[in-house]
């Protein structure tokens, strides 16, 4: 119960990793605002959480920062603080061109929710809690931020931004005891990566999805929840600006399992 009496935003919480992190935080104490433009899995999960006074969600663009300044203020009003800010939610864009090839569009939508979105909320949560002073803000980044290989450029190029803003807002944020940090999952199954695993079951190729990492497996979300419940607890409390791999491995290997054998 590590979240009792503390406030929480949780931002892309409809399904997947924002989902396990909203259902983790809950579990233990917190009070939920929730975010996501999947307004019915926002119904389901609202739902899903048997006291309601501790819950606030709302469908909106994270990409608007007058909505995003809006929401936070309403959460504010309805808690009278934030503890907690996950910015989990992003888009892959599904484009995995080469960059001679690149559609602008959609770089700029991926930089719009999955660099802005973050900026937008952090700007304006991190004012409540440099108030309070204290918080705590977990990104969440992606191994594909770290190398390249995770995915397309544009997507790569924006979780690389999420884990430098992470750092510079740590520098910024830690003289008022707010700590920034991030989460760069390696392979999950979400609905994110959903095409991922539907053409390997189609393939039969199911085992080999995670076989490129050191535990030779893939990631559930839960396994994610229980990093990012821990760098937004006091247990993580000398903890700031720092971007930790929940990836099986994958980055310690260079994608070449057991080559240090």
């Amino acid at each position: 119960m590590r979240f009792t009496d503390k406030v929480a935003i949780v931002t892309g919480a409809a399904s997947g990793i924002g989902r396990a992190t909203a259902q983790r935080l809950y579990e233990e104490g917190a009070a939920l605002a929730l975010v996501d433009q999947n307004q019915q899995g926002l119904e389901a999960l609202a739902a899903s959480l048997p006291d309601a006074q501790r819950v606030l969600w709302r469908s909106l663009d994270i990409g608007d920062e007058t909505e995003v300044a809006r929401f936070v203020g309403d959460v504010h009003d309805r808690f009278g603080r934030i503890d907690v800010l996950c910015n989990n939610a992003g888009i892959s864009g599904g484009d995995y061109s080469a960059i001679s090839e690149t559609d602008t569009a959609i770089w700029q939508r991926i930089l719009q929710v999955n660099v802005m979105g973050a900026v937008n909320f952090t700007k304006h949560a991190s004012r409540i809690m440099r108030d309070q002073r204290s918080g705590a803000i977990v990104n969440t980044a992606s191994v594909a931020g770290i190398r390249s290989g995770a995915g397309g450029n544009a997507y790569s190029a924006s979780k690389a931004a999420v884990i430098n803003l992470t750092m510079t807002s740590a520098c910024d944020l830690g003289q008022f005891n707010v700590r920034v940090n991030a989460v760069c999952p390696g392979l999950i199954e979400t609905g994110m990566t959903a095409p991922v695993f539907e053409r390997a079951r189609a393939a039969d190729k199911e085992d080999k999805l995670g076989s490129r990492c050191e535990l030779r497996r893939y990631g559930r979300p839960q396994e994610v929840a229980a990093v990012i419940a821990f760098l937004a607890s006091d247990d993580a409390s000398y903890i700031t600006g720092q971007a930790l791999p929940v990836d099986g491995g994958n980055t310690a290997s260079l994608n070449l399992p057991g080559m240090k054998v």
